[in-house]
């Protein structure tokens, strides 16, 4: 019951790259424990970094390809987006343990391409998404570290929607970015709508604060929680892009 509160996946894929006039990889990966996923893969000619994207709880990678299409226009990145397990055409049922694995299983595929650098990825989550990528980030090297709209916990979470009902301590699943980012040690990027009506703008500054140096925090002014990449505009691209120039300057980890 708990999980049927957290994850909200949908089998049928709506739409795909392809769609809006961009050439994709269509890719099946497996996890360790089995678990065969789909991911699409979305070049970006002369690129020299693959942003990895572990999407929020609703949804499948299909209701990402608007933003995928911006990204791809405006910030330049080869994007690898894949679905959870129980989302989109990707088999098994979701969990918080699956997700971390599902993250795992990957970055290990991208990283075994020939047509990307594997010292040149940086893992971006946006809402639940967020604690996925921390998690990876906290385990597995990167380029860099981007969340969007994170929040701090999910018990915390439970605390801001249902203020007078005490049922944080109930709940088993914990996706406690806080205490993954601090155990993050590459540069970092938090983003977050000024407006969030789902996410509490004040638990995405409480991650910023959790993150180590060298780290930067970027208001999205005026922006809800679904609509980051639209409200942002041209100065939300240009946030990306600014932090993703300084990051691809630093030398890679040997």
């Amino acid at each position: 019951m708990e999980e049927s509160f957290i994850f909200f996946p949908e089998a049928r894929i709506d739409q795909t790259p392809r769609d809006v006039g961009l050439a994709f990889d269509d890719v099946y990966f497996t996890t360790s424990d089995g678990i065969r996923l789909n991911g699409w893969f979305v070049p970006s000619p002369g690129a020299r970094l693959t942003l990895l994207w572990s999407h929020g709880n609703a949804g499948n990678i299909s209701h990402r390809v608007e933003n995928i299409k911006l990204l791809h226009e405006k910030v330049k990145i080869n994007v690898f987006i894949f679905d959870y397990r129980g989302y989109g055409r990707s088999e098994g049922k979701v969990s918080e343990e699956g997700t971390y694995r599902d993250a795992t299983a990957a970055l290990r595929y991208l990283r075994s391409r020939n047509d990307i650098d594997p010292k040149r990825i940086v893992f971006f989550g946006r809402s639940l998404g967020a604690a996925v990528a921390a998690d990876l980030a906290a385990r597995e090297e990167c380029l860099a570290l981007i969340l969007e709209t994170p929040f701090v916990s999910i018990r915390e979470m439970a605390k801001a929607a249902f203020p007078f009902l005490p049922i944080g301590p109930l709940l088993r699943t914990r996706y406690d970015i806080v205490e993954k980012i601090e155990k993050v040690h590459v540069p970092v990027l938090v983003l977050h709508g000024d407006r969030d009506e789902v996410v509490p703008y004040e638990q995405g500054k409480r991650v910023f604060e959790a993150a180590r140096e060298p780290k930067e925090f970027y208001t999205i002014r005026g922006a809800h929680h679904n609509d980051t990449f639209l409200a942002g505009g041209e100065n939300y691209f240009a946030a990306l892009r600014s932090f993703i120039e300084r990051v691809t300057a630093r030398p890679p980890a040997s």
